[in-house]
C-alpha cells in the first residue's frame, strides 16, 4: 500500500495549485518539466515551488483533503501554507 500525500504548489504568477501525489517531488518535476505529464493548468504557469504537503493514509483519504483546500480561501491557504513552513523549520532545526 502507497502513502499518499496531498500537496500545494506556489505557481510564477502567484496561483496556487493543489494535487494528489505518492512521490510529490517526483510530481514537482513533471509539473516542472514535462508537457505530457504536467497539469494543463501548470503548464503555463512555470516554474512551480513546492510549499506544502500531507501525507495521507490513502488515496481516498488524500482526495478527501484536496476537496478541503480547495474549499478554503486564499487567505486560509496562505495561513495552511505558513503554518507547515514555520512546522518544517522547527523540525529540521531540532535535528
Amino acid at each position: 500500500m502507497n502513502i499518499w500525500y496531498v500537496y500545494i504548489l506556489r505557481c510564477a504568477d502567484d496561483t496556487l495549485y493543489t494535487g494528489v501525489t505518492t512521490d510529490p517531488q517526483r510530481r514537482l518535476d513533471e509539473h516542472n518539466h514535462d508537457n505530457r505529464l504536467a497539469a494543463r493548468y501548470t503548464r503555463s504557469r512555470r516554474p512551480l515551488t513546492l510549499v506544502y504537503q500531507e501525507q495521507c493514509a490513502d488515496r481516498s483519504q488524500a482526495c478527501r483533503r484536496e476537496h478541503e483546500i480547495r474549499q478554503l480561501s486564499r487567505h486560509e491557504k496562505e495561513q495552511l501554507i505558513k503554518k507547515y513552513t514555520l512546522q518544517s523549520k522547527k523540525s529540521r532545526s531540532a535535528s
